[in-house]
């Protein structure tokens, strides 16, 4: 068995290089990536390079006199805080001022439009049928005439649909055509309302669907019918104005009016039944880019049950209906984003959302969809740029106590084990580039934001890579004390030092990974990048360090033992070698043989 442990030793011995290549080419493919990013200094927090600070103040909801209160202003500021600080590690603040308002503080170098989006959009989600459609100021029929279907108007809305399982697809229609007055318009929507309101299994349905008319309405005109109808008749959605008032104070429950851009940029008008399905359905959402076809980003979501079972059912009853009532709406704070038609019932629990999005777009709806909705309504008080609250100084003064470790961490090193400092020394420099570089890409990657407490944490990880060193050395020192040359005593020292320094790591990044769970704020950025020169530490010792060091073994200065290669074995008193201290046999009397 002495044989072939002997061989593997050698083996892994000989090819060192292969670790060292692989680290340097992966400190290469990192830097460059950081250049091509554009990227090439991590981005501040807003403790030191300033940034923008929005206020957003509640607006009262109709109906709800007594929505403003603690309890939705804390679950604001939570859903908030999750947008524009997902990871934990962007640096944004949200926080309460008073009774009503929001302060949001968003650190210098993002994208402050975006996160104003994010902060301030509601995100109440809701799935209604569609009762009637037009492009906006054209007069429509509220029912699309047979070539309503054709290339051209199908091409108007191709990348919006829904999707149920991964064959049920529903690709949306066009919107009705312009070819009917104001008064015919009038009792289209009216009829709408009625159509909506019959069971899908009455006679009258069931012949409307058959012959693709409307129900005629019979008898006096609902108030609330006309009311929505006169809405309807005098909605303009190219006044951006008229566009954020529609559907105002609408529950839910009621139908309503709403406006949306299709793919070709037009505005349509829309008249909507009541929600079906809503955001709080929604289990999960994701942005993904659709190889399939020419959509591009789109955004998927997956219902709960419940939310499933809803979707099955008014995905199974629009089936059954003409165009335009055989399509959904997917509306997002009052606006159509969507607006497929079904043809069977999907029942797979899932749907997307498409409709020439960017990635940053699709990105942004999925993320207020998966964190749920805000509980109340804001609007936009005021937005300011703030400067940075600490300032150059003190991130001058960080990064000199900084050098000052680091310093004082090489002399020590220099002092006490001479040679083998050079492998310290360039350990500490391979690790420093690795941090510096992972950071800078995490800026544009995940929002990171390096503030002072996270200088704190990357100057606190200098110590814990220093002490991995350490122990390695003393590991090889003893076995040479032992009367073993460097060689053997390298290979022999590097499986329990290993043990030690993973145990250590373990030790320290669960520490880390504890107090960014418990924490917030800017201690979860101290955190952060303890962790992560954790992880670092390990990737150095095994890929660089041990290799290094097991080549530097074969040269003569340290394998002599130079008194200046810390390995000097009468400087550490060493044991004769383990081969001169065995007891030699006793005489065998060839007599008493």
């Amino acid at each position: 068995m002495a044989a072939p442990k002997k061989g593997r030793s050698a083996s892994a011995q000989s090819r060192p290089g292969r670790s060292l290549a692989l680290i340097l080419i992966a400190i290469v493919a990192l830097t460059g990536g950081m250049f091509l990013s554009g990227h090439s200094t991590p981005r501040l927090g807003i403790d030191l390079a300033g940034g923008t600070s929005i206020t957003l103040e509640a607006k009262n909801e109709p109906g709800q006199p007594n929505a403003i209160n603690k309890t939705n202003m804390n679950t604001a500021v939570d859903i908030m805080n999750r947008r524009v600080n997902g990871l934990g590690v962007s640096e944004a603040e949200v926080q309460t001022q008073g009774d009503r308002n929001i302060i949001v503080n968003i650190p210098k170098g993002t994208n402050s439009k975006q996160a104003r989006e994010q902060v301030g959009t509601t995100a109440k989600l809701y799935f209604r049928p569609v009762l009637a459609t037009e492009v906006s100021g054209n007069a429509a029929t509220a029912s699309p005439s047979p070539s309503a279907s054709s290339s051209d108007s199908s091409k108007d809305k191709a990348s919006d649909k829904a999707t149920g399982k991964a064959t049920d697809k529903a690709t949306s229609s066009s919107s009705a055509t312009p070819s009917a007055t104001a008064t015919s318009q009038g009792r289209a929507v009216t009829d709408a309302l009625k159509a909506d309101a019959t069971p899908s299994g009455s006679p009258s349905a069931k012949s409307s669907a058959s012959t693709g008319t409307t129900p005629s309405p019979s008898g006096s005109v609902d108030p609330a019918a006309a009311k929505l109808q006169a809405q309807y008749a005098a909605l303009d959605c190219t006044d951006k104005a008229v566009r954020a008032k529609a559907g105002d104070g609408v529950k839910p429950t009621d139908p309503t009016v709403a406006c949306g851009q299709n793919s070709s940029g037009q505005w349509q008008k829309y008249v909507l039944g009541p929600a079906e399905v809503s955001g709080t359905d929604i289990k999960s959402a994701a942005a993904v880019f659709d190889t399939q076809s020419a959509a591009g980003w789109k955004v998927t979501m997956d219902f709960t049950s419940g939310g499933s079972k809803k979707f099955a059912s008014i995905t199974g009853k629009l089936a059954q209906n003409q165009s335009p009532q055989n399509q959904f709406a997917i509306v997002l704070d009052g606006e159509v984003v969507s607006d497929p038609y079904v043809s069977q019932a999907l029942t797979g629990g899932n749907a997307e959302i498409s409709g020439s999005f960017t990635q940053t777009e699709a990105q942004d709806l999925a993320n207020m969809l998966k964190y749920g909705a805000l509980p109340l309504t804001f609007k936009e008080a005021s937005v300011t740029t703030v400067t940075a609250a600490l300032g150059g100084e003190q991130l001058h003064a960080g990064l000199i106590a900084g050098a000052i470790g680091l310093g004082l961490v090489i002399i020590y090193l220099v002092v006490y084990y001479r040679g083998l400092s050079i492998i310290a020394i360039a350990s500490l420099m391979v690790s420093a580039v690795l941090t510096y570089v992972i950071m800078a890409l995490l800026g544009p990657a995940i929002g990171f934001a390096l503030n002072l407490p996270a200088v704190c944490g990357a100057i606190v990880a200098i110590g814990i890579t220093a002490d991995s060193f350490i122990v390695f050395f003393e590991r090889i020192r003893d076995e040479i004390r032992e009367g073993r040359s460097l060689r053997p005593a390298v290979e022999r020292a590097w499986p329990r030092a290993r043990r030690t320094i993973l145990v250590s790591d373990f030790v320290s990044f669960l520490a880390a990974a504890v107090l960014f769970i418990v924490t917030v704020g800017k201690v979860q950025g101290f955190a952060f990048t303890l962790g992560l020169t954790t992880l670092l530490d390990v990737v150095v010792v095994f890929l660089f360090t041990k290799p290094l060091m097991t080549i530097l073994a074969r040269k003569k200065f340290f394998a002599s033992g130079h008194s200046w290669s810390g390995l000097d074995p009468k400087r550490l008193g060493a044991q004769p070698p383990l081969r001169r201290t065995r007891r030699a046999s006793a005489p065998v009397d060839t007599k008493e043989a």
